[in-house]
């Protein structure tokens, strides 16, 4: 590969580029409704209660079926699973979008919104996840998590939200909606020219398992390992700790004590942006370290406490600051989770593990979404946000310490 920029020779395989810009364009869109979701919630009720609950529908569906999306994942082209959610998905934003425009959307539409939004999300992720290594040969894996991981905080991170703050201030969130509608369907146009491909795990018709004995098989798999179900007991924790507060409490502290607009909310997105883009590009050209569980739950630890900075800011340019330092960390972390699980993990095997790693995720999320308002108003959004940095960086180092965690260390390079 010469001195050349190593992160771009995944492009050389025809499919990756496809599944790329499939990503590429859902992430955008997804990037805009980062900050139309919020924005659209808080004009029709200004209440940090309704965003939690909205945010908790979201949630529930990713929670209850992602363990059969992940066994789907497995049984099924995961091309064909990818492809139904991103249909989907683009229909219900498309609907959500015309009935913003002609002034007719209310709470509950946004709420059947992202139920759809969940319910695509459960199938497609570990669909998502596992089907790169069956795209691209091995020793293309780590450039190939960088470049999907830079253009996921280019587009969810930085030019999304941006653009939809653009958007909302120049059109109002209905346009913001179709945004997100059309990158759906020209993902799932991308999606549907990639070549087709053999399902993981081959069932004899005689033989055939049920759904509830594949996730069985995968809990076992993932039990037996520590580095695996450490990491998953670890989001478990954690994911509440951070996704919650973040999605909930960050935008109404811009709104209502710095005293920011939607553009300023698009900035702070985009700022940890440009953070995730310089870890991903770093890690693409260097080798992740021997010691890659030590690396990953060191980032981990740094980006996860981001919270209780935010607590103790007075203008909208530190929050910036931060998120650039603490996304960036993230980032690393999730990319070295990532690489070590498609390396590690056998691809029979890929699916369920990514559905269990996505249900860990999600498992408390919907509970810390729908209590982070109530707890916001009993103690102030502040408090909340101190408390929950602190207490997931607690976990983080808890979960590091583990006796089996570095396992992978010595017999695995990425």
């Amino acid at each position: 590969m010469g001195r050349g920029p190593k992160i771009l020779a995944p492009f050389r395989v025809r499919d990756f580029a496809l599944y790329w810009t499939a990503r590429t364009t859902s992430w955008f869109g997804d990037g805009v409704m980062v900050v139309a979701l919020p924005w659209q919630v808080y004009e029709l009720t200004n209440s940090p209660t309704a965003m939690g609950i909205v945010g908790a529908a979201q949630m529930v569906p990713i929670f209850a079926f992602t363990l059969l999306g992940g066994v789907m994942s497995d049984r099924i082209d995961r091309r064909k699973v990818i492809l139904a959610s991103e249909l989907v998905r683009g229909l219900a934003a498309g609907v959500a979008g015309v009935l913003a425009v002609t002034g007719q959307l209310e709470l509950w539409h946004v709420g059947a919104m992202v139920v759809v939004f969940g319910l695509g999300q459960a199938f497609a992720g570990p669909a998502f996840g596992s089907i790169v290594p069956q795209i691209v040969p091995e020793e293309l894996l780590v450039q190939a998590n960088s470049a999907l991981f830079t253009v996921n905080t280019i587009a969810l991170r930085l030019g999304g939200p941006a653009l939809g703050g653009l958007l909302i201030a120049a059109f109002g969130t209905g346009v913001a909606f179709l945004v997100d509608a059309t990158s759906f369907l020209v993902g799932a146009v991308a999606i549907a020219l990639l070549s087709a491909r053999p399902v993981a795990r081959v069932l004899a018709a005689e033989s055939r398992p049920t759904v509830l004995a594949d996730i069985r098989e995968g809990v076992r798999y993932v039990r037996a390992r520590t580095w695996l179900w450490g990491t998953v007991a670890w989001w478990l924790f954690v994911a509440p700790f951070g996704h919650a507060p973040y999605v909930v409490l960050l935008p109404y502290l811009m709104k209502h004590d710095l005293g920011g607009d939607a553009s300023d909310l698009g900035l702070l997105f985009a700022a940890g942006g440009v953070g995730g883009i310089v870890m991903s590009l770093a890690l693409s050209q260097v080798r992740i370290p021997r010691r890659h569980v030590t690396f990953m739950y060191a980032l981990c630890a740094f980006g996860i406490t981001d919270l209780f900075f935010y607590s103790l800011v007075d203008a909208p340019w530190q929050t910036m600051l931060i998120a650039f330092v603490a996304e960036g960390m993230l980032t690393g972390g999730v990319l070295t989770w990532n690489t070590l699980l498609q390396r590690a993990v056998p691809n029979e095997f890929l699916g369920r593990v990514r559905s269990l790693d996505s249900f860990a995720v999600y498992a408390l999320t919907p509970v810390a979404m729908a209590v982070i308002g109530p707890a916001a108003g009993a103690i102030g959004v502040r408090q909340v946000l101190a408390i929950s940095g602190l207490a997931a960086g607690a976990v983080t180092v808890g979960a590091y310490f583990l006796p089996g965690m570095r396992e992978t260390e010595g017999r695995i390079r990425l």
